[in-house]
């Protein structure tokens, strides 16, 4: 895994078009310009990893656009130290946000091959979530329960008829 010059001048001038679009908290811009998106990518969109876009990574899945990732986080008001379940680890990038910014993340992804991937990235770049498991974001984790913080990083059909297996942060961002 290398970073180049290059690519983390790429990086610097997409924290300057996150700021142009409205983010303003400086714990999350600092985070998206110190970890590098190229390596939750496929090697053949790495010369796009810092466009504010989402990209394919494999499964039918994508890495969100930069900028989806920069406002739910700025939205979650992180503190360190704080709790927080991922529902949806994906490619891991959202995750290495959340741990950069000194969180507790619980991570959940359905899908096998993108567990084992993120698990990988992640490790290699020694960023360890408290937890990253393999399952269904539908079931929760109430294991671990309570959390500070819940983000939802996946897409779903329907929302679930029941939440009695979560505890709800008393802050609720829509």
């Amino acid at each position: 895994m290398y970073d180049s010059i290059k690519q983390k001048g790429k990086r610097k001038r997409l924290v300057e078009k996150l700021v142009s679009k409205g983010i303003r908290d400086k714990r999350v811009l600092e985070a998206i310009l110190n970890i590098p998106r190229h390596f939750f990518m496929d090697k053949d969109f790495q010369d796009y990893a810092y466009d504010d876009k989402a990209f394919p990574i494999s499964n039918n899945q994508t890495i969100s656009q930069p900028y989806t990732v920069a406002f739910q986080t700025q939205s979650l008001d992180i503190n360190p130290g704080d709790k927080v379940l991922e529902i949806g680890t994906g490619s891991g990038y959202q995750t290495s946000i959340l741990i950069y910014m000194k969180s507790r993340v619980y991570t959940l992804e359905r899908i096998f091959d993108l567990h084992r991937m993120a698990k990988t990235t992640l490790s290699k770049l020694k960023m360890h979530p408290e937890k990253i498991k393999w399952s269904d974001g539908y079931l929760g984790l109430s294991e671990n329960a309570p959390f500070d913080k819940i983000i939802v990083t996946a897409g779903c059909p329907n929302i679930p008829v029941s939440y009695t297996h979560l505890t709800l942060p008393t802050k609720r961002i829509v």
